[in-house]
């Protein structure tokens, strides 16, 4: 398993940006035959608010979810930007197009709609959801857990005594625009996009989506459910036992990677299962 630490410079944030990219290219070692992969299917994995490009390194088992599926996946920073295109930071084209772009010209990945996913959790699965949506050309399928749909008409109150910086009306114009009102009729929510896109009958990415049953997000969850049923989307929705925690995401991005259609294989030799079957 090579996990790698890439710095290169975004044109659509014009800085230099960091994520980390897991590639099992050295899966089989220790004196056996390695495995070839040409091309390898890829995971765009999102972080949630407050979070960047180690959070699901450090606090998940992706590592070796990854391994165990010969799956590639690609772990951007996105700040609190919602992953939407904001003043100069293009963060929706970055993810959407730009990142995409750059890990194919540099890694050995398919560039098959099919072999390409997007997920996240929170803040990430937010913007797995809409850049999943608006480029549906690109991606074949969405994980969102645990989804931070808090674009609605809750946007437009002025919250007088915010217990977090992105409930201030501050924080919510830098990142949906002065006109509220407008973004939420706009390509920036994924309940507007969904309902667009299913009149003009495009061709849906597959969507898996799971939210703990105790989350303070469950209702805005089930909300997104409830759209993607109405419009006669195809769909997974999982609800279990858990809050807005680490404990559900490592549980249901495994569930998630599983649902994908990736293929089991092997895991690769590791401290964790040296001399095991």
């Amino acid at each position: 398993m090579a996990v790698f630490e890439v710095n290169f410079y975004s044109d659509k944030l014009g800085r230099n940006v960091p994520m980390y990219v897991i590639l099992p290219t050295d899966k089989y070692y220790f004196g056996e035959k390695k495995e070839e992969i040409e091309a390898y299917k890829t995971l765009y994995l999102l972080h949630g608010v407050i979070g960047n490009y180690t959070d699901w390194l450090y606090n998940s088992r992706i590592k070796k979810y990854a391994e165990d599926h010969d799956l590639c996946v690609v772990m951007p920073s996105g700040d609190n930007s919602m992953y939407l295109d904001q003043g100069v930071d293009y963060y929706g084209e970055f993810i959407g197009q730009e990142i995409v772009e750059f890990t194919r010209k540099s890694f050995p990945l398919s560039h098959k709609r099919c072999d390409t996913s997007i997920g996240g959790l929170s803040m990430g699965a937010f913007g797995a959801m809409r850049n999943g949506l608006k480029y549906h050309d690109t991606f074949g399928a969405i994980i969102a857990l645990s989804g931070a749909y808090v674009l609605d008409e809750e946007t437009l109150i002025d919250v007088k005594e915010p217990k977090f910086p992105g409930e201030t009306m501050t924080y919510k114009k830098r990142v949906y625009g002065d006109d509220l009102s407008a973004a939420l009729k706009s390509d920036k929510n994924p309940v507007y996009l969904i309902e667009t896109l299913a009149k003009q009958h495009i061709d849906f990415p597959e969507i898996y989506m799971a939210c703990g049953s105790e989350d303070f997000l469950f209702e805005k969850n089930n909300n997104v459910d409830r759209v993607l049923s109405e419009n006669h989307i195809k769909h997974v929705y999982e609800v279990g036992p858990g809050v807005h925690d680490w404990n559900f995401w490592d549980t249901y991005i495994e569930k998630a990677i599983n649902w994908l259609p990736l293929g089991r294989s092997t895991a690769g030799k590791s401290s964790e299962n040296i001399g095991l079957e």
